[in-house]
């Protein structure tokens, strides 16, 4: 049975894809593609349609990942496929739990940062880097880099609980 996540930000063209590319490819490194599926989308559709935006493709492919992506509105009926949503920002948290149509929908989100352990638990909120420089998708890479460990021990245990 293949285990889905999907990684929610705002406009789904800076924060989320990157993610989807880092956790894609530490679902690869540990020989879970087949049972591991990722995928993004933006709490809004102001850029549907889309690509990522340069300046994440661009630190992406300077640090080793790929990416293929379209932007696209995260809809409530996902959640019925969906094993886990991972938010970006509590905004993003608080507006999927507001989606989500059950409670147990509600508690397939989860933010991030809350994998990385060090991570300060007062604010898991990875910043949007869309109006700053290069310097804050260099900040967001890491971040999302530092809780792709974490995430990826979690998932990897539900995957091998189901298996088993």
């Amino acid at each position: 049975m293949t285990y889905r996540v999907c990684f929610v930000c705002t406009g789904n063209i800076c924060r989320s894809p990157m993610a989807e590319a880092v956790f894609r490819a530490r679902v690869t490194d540990a020989g879970l593609d087949g049972l591991v599926e990722t995928d993004s989308a933006g709490t809004d559709g102001w850029h549907e349609g889309e690509d990522a935006d340069p300046r994440t493709l661009e630190v992406l492919g300077r640090n080793g990942y790929g990416l293929d992506h379209t932007a696209r509105r995260f809809q409530p009926s996902w959640f019925s496929r969906l094993d886990l949503v991972i938010a970006l920002d509590a905004g993003h948290l608080r507006a999927l739990r507001r989606l989500a149509p059950t409670e147990q929908d509600a508690a397939k989100v989860r933010l991030l940062r809350s994998y990385d352990p060090a991570a300060d638990s007062a604010d898991l909120d990875v910043p949007d880097p869309y109006y700053g420089g290069a310097d804050g998708f260099e900040e967001c890479l890491e971040m999302v880099e530092a809780a792709s460990d974490g995430l990826l021990a979690a998932v990897r245990e539900r995957v091998e609980g189901q298996a088993a």
